[in-house]
């Protein structure tokens, strides 16, 4: 009697042009592979229930909260999730500079800033006796070299709430809508080039050539040999060092050096009237790729954390 297949479950949002591309590249090798694809269906979820997934890409959990509440019930169970549902939740720009320029790649000079608003049930004069008033902001401007500077949500993506500041009346007018959110001044490179380089799998990078201005992809990267490779092993690093199998890293470049200033992004633009054919078929065969070696291995998320070596251990104790 043949064995069941491997499978690959696929959560996707409003996005049309890659996820039935994936799909068919993934369904039209499972003779040799002896993996599948399709959307994964759920409608709520019981804890502990088995999943019949080996790997499942998410591409749309930081908007539905309870695709990432399965997602981690997911990796729990073995499964390998494409991103780490834990890491994202937890992941912040940051941290992020702060980290990536640890494990060193360049990264312009960040501060966190003091949030405007707060939750309800917040005193002022009580819950933030460990916050220091009032700002010192041309201190804090400064730091990040002065202006123009940029001011951005930690959290955000997208280029949702970010802002090029002039002055310090356009600071305290932009910080004063910030609400919520926790924002971070940074400094402002002049680029005099810029890439985005999508990383798969902590080993395979597509290096490209990106108008940020016109959001446009150059079908070639026409860099420079060094600088080819600078980019193509700085997000390797990234990657690896975030845990990400799926990602994009925005690279500034100024005076030949890379500057990283936005390499968070777990579920990147695959879509093909943005990218262009060349890129788009290769997320599309790389992707294909990735996944199914992960599905013919023993690889799963929770592999990375000390719950998991708990649980699995307990599992096979109990076999």
């Amino acid at each position: 009697m043949a064995s069941e297949p491997l499978k690959i479950g696929l959560f996707v949002g409003r996005e049309w042009s890659w996820p039935p591309a994936f799909l068919d590249e993934v369904n039209r090798r499972t003779a040799e592979t002896g993996v599948v694809a399709e959307y994964v269906r759920i409608g709520g979820t019981m804890i502990n229930e088995p999943v019949d997934y080996r790997v499942i890409v998410d591409r749309i959990s930081h908007e539905v909260p309870y695709y990432r509440l399965f997602l981690k019930h997911a990796a729990l169970q073995g499964v390998k999730v494409v991103n780490d549902p834990f890491m994202w939740t937890a992941d912040d720009k940051f941290f992020g500079a702060a980290l990536a320029e640890r494990v060193g790649i360049a990264q312009p000079r960040t501060v966190a800033l003091p949030n405007k608003e707060y939750v309800p049930g917040i005193v002022h004069n009580e819950s933030l006796r460990n916050l220091r008033y009032p700002i010192e902001w041309e201190g804090l401007v400064n730091a990040v070299g002065g202006f123009p500077c940029i001011l951005k949500d930690a959290h955000g993506g997208g280029w949702k709430e970010v802002y090029v500041i002039k002055d310090m009346d356009d600071l305290w007018d932009k910080y004063n809508q910030s609400g919520l959110l926790s924002m971070i001044l940074q400094e402002y490179i002049k680029w005099d080039d810029y890439a985005r380089c999508m990383g798969l799998g902590q080993s395979d990078v597509r290096v490209m050539r990106y108008n940020p201005n016109a959001r446009y992809y150059s079908p070639e990267h026409g860099f420079s040999q060094d600088l080819y490779e600078r980019l193509y092993n700085d997000t390797l690093t990234i990657c690896r060092t975030f845990g990400y199998d799926m990602n994009t890293c925005e690279f500034a470049i100024k005076d030949g050096v890379p500057y990283a200033i936005d390499f968070m992004n777990p579920a990147p633009d695959m879509d093909v009237n943005s990218l262009g054919r060349g890129h788009f078929e290769w997320m599309v065969v790389h992707m294909a790729d990735m996944t199914i070696r992960l599905a013919r291995s023993n690889e799963g998320t929770r592999d990375r954390y000390t719950w998991g070596e708990l649980v699995k251990a307990r599992s096979e104790k109990a076999v």
